[in-house]
């Protein structure tokens, strides 16, 4: 760090000011303060989730001289606000720091914020060790709710179920969430009783590939090669006029391979028809070292080859709580209309 943190901190803040006011307009208490790898302290974040603030470390632990700062920063800042560190520096990201009682205690309480004027649960410490809303997805449910009422969404890979439940707020009228984890599916259900929606959502419980296929009118064998895939629920074929895919970098089930560098298109294709005529498919890929222009170009290739036209493309950035330094953030979200 070239600058102390306190500074880099105090420019962060500043320079989020008008965001954090337009934010609260929209009843949202939930964004990133500080974005280390473009703020001047890579491998550091801090993001405010309501009356919660979470610090996390992903290249080194933090030194307790910086762990102080930090806590005097926010404290005179942000008043009122528990703060949480989840250094996740070591093996396969997983929390590795202890906390004493009291704020381990406080860590694992559940709470609750809100984005867009939808409300979902917290907490800084669970069974996982991801947050249960990532919040550089913003801009994508936005579009979501914009785009969503009247219209039947398919949710894939959906985790907590942020984009269904928002979806619903905004007058879908059917929407249906798909995860293989039954932990998340559950947060997702708490998500969905937290707000006044006006339908009942879906929660299916399912190996992503199992349920694409299916949808999508290609059928799902429950043998590949003379052995029996594990239990997998039944579908019946069907066209949704917006899907949401939001796969992890990389995944190997006895379904199929996610591998968001080399082969997109096994998960593009059966999502691509999936979706109705005239929908909309609304695309994630959070690996840095892929190029957008390339990944468009194997998504166009790949609909040419699955008989489907991509009418037109939308990229949708971060909003403005994550900088990027040169333009090309990391998270990259593709709408298609198709």
């Amino acid at each position: 760090m070239s600058s102390s943190l306190t500074d880099l901190l105090a420019a962060a803040l500043a320079a989020r000011a008008p965001l954090i006011e337009r934010l609260a307009a929209e009843q949202t208490d939930a964004y990133r303060l500080f974005h280390g790898t473009a703020e001047g302290a890579p491998g550091l974040t801090v993001d405010r989730y309501g009356a919660t603030l979470l610090v996390q470390t992903f290249h080194r632990p933090l030194e307790p001289g910086h762990l102080a700062e930090l806590q005097a920063f926010y404290a005179a800042a942000l008043p009122g606000l528990a703060l949480v560190w989840n250094d996740r520096s070591g093996r396969h990201s997983r929390i590795a720091n202890a906390l004493p009682p009291e704020h381990q205690a406080r860590a694992e309480e559940p709470g609750e914020f809100s984005e867009l004027g939808v409300r979902y649960r917290f907490q800084a410490r669970h069974g996982g060790q991801d947050p249960w809303l990532f919040l550089d997805l913003r801009a994508a449910r936005r579009r979501v709710m914009a785009e969503a009422a009247g219209k039947s969404l398919l949710n894939v890979f959906a985790y907590t179920c942020g984009v269904g439940v928002a979806a619903a707020k905004a007058g879908a009228r059917h929407v249906v969430n798909v995860d293989f984890a039954e932990s998340s599916l559950a947060v997702g259900k708490d998500n969905a009783r937290l707000n006044a929606l006006p339908i009942r959502l879906r929660f299916i419980k399912s190996d992503a590939f199992a349920a694409l296929r299916q949808y999508a009118g290609l059928g799902q064998p429950k043998m590949v090669r003379g052995k029996h895939l594990p239990p997998f629920p039944v579908l019946e074929p069907h066209r949704f006029e917006l899907v949401f895919l939001d796969p992890p970098r990389y995944a190997k089930s006895p379904f199929g391979v996610v591998d968001l560098i080399k082969d997109y298109a096994a998960l593009f294709k059966p999502a691509l028809l999936a979706t109705a005529e005239g929908g909309t498919l609304i695309c994630c890929n959070n690996v840095a070292q892929v190029r957008r222009d390339d990944w468009l170009e194997q998504l166009e290739r790949s609909a040419r080859k699955a008989g489907r036209v991509l009418r037109e493309a939308q990229w949708i950035a971060p909003e403005a709580d994550f900088p990027s330094i040169d333009g090309n953030p990391p998270l990259k979200v593709l709408l298609l209309r198709v």
